[in-house]
């Protein structure tokens, strides 16, 4: 039988809805999805470890980044720059997994234009009330930058139906058991099936030689 192609799922959301936990949890329950460790230029956050959480890197590296054209994607997002790398990308299609970008809105319009087999995913906090109690309960902001965010966040909403899909993250395993059922239905896709023709033929042509024989 044949097999899906590889394919990037992008999961992009507001600040504060929850998509990179959802991301991360799909990562952890599945061997054939992994995560995509974007690069960035911000500081890291407290607990946050180089490579694994993010390439932490400097502009000027970035910069070389994108003039040597290894991003698959890039945006400057309240004051700092964040990418995915090609080569983070390509290892995982070698091996045939689903990789998982958590991105934001304006690397999901580049992803969907560079690769036109990526599916894209919304995420959508429960209220603007539970957003913003999400935000204050990670202590990592200032409150000019946490108001920064939500009127992004704002702003990235009219793009919603740009995407493929919506999940709301009011329920947590519900999101991610939702986002398990895209990449399912995504993946049983026709047209992400090499040889599916010939594989189609082999097997009329095994049923008409077993109609021959019950004669």
């Amino acid at each position: 039988m044949t097999h899906a192609r590889a394919f990037p799922i992008v999961i992009a959301a507001p600040s504060g809805a929850g998509k990179t936990s959802l991301a991360q949890e799909l990562v952890r329950r599945h061997d054939d999805v992994v995560f995509s460790i974007s690069a960035t230029t911000r500081a890291p956050r407290l607990g946050e470890r180089d490579g694994i959480d993010y390439f932490f890197i400097d502009e000027t590296e970035f910069t070389r980044l994108i003039e040597a054209d290894e991003l698959v994607e890039w945006a400057t997002v309240h004051g700092c720059r964040y990418g995915t790398l090609r080569r983070e990308v390509a290892a995982a299609f070698a091996l045939g997994r689903t990789v998982v970008l958590d991105i934001d809105v304006q690397g999901a319009r580049q992803v969907r234009q560079r690769m036109p087999e990526a599916v894209l995913a919304f995420v959508l906090p429960p209220s603007g009330a539970e957003l913003i109690r999400r935000l204050e309960g990670r202590a990592t902001e200032s409150a000019a930058q946490r108001a920064s965010r939500l009127a992004a966040a704002a702003g990235e909403l009219s793009a919603l139906e740009e995407f493929d899909y919506v999940v709301v993250n009011d329920d947590f395993d519900a999101a991610v058991a939702a986002l398990e059922a895209i990449i399912t239905a995504e993946s049983c896709r026709v047209a992400r099936h090499a040889g599916l023709r010939q594989t189609a033929a082999e097997l009329a042509a095994e049923l008409r030689q077993l109609i021959q024989r019950s004669r």
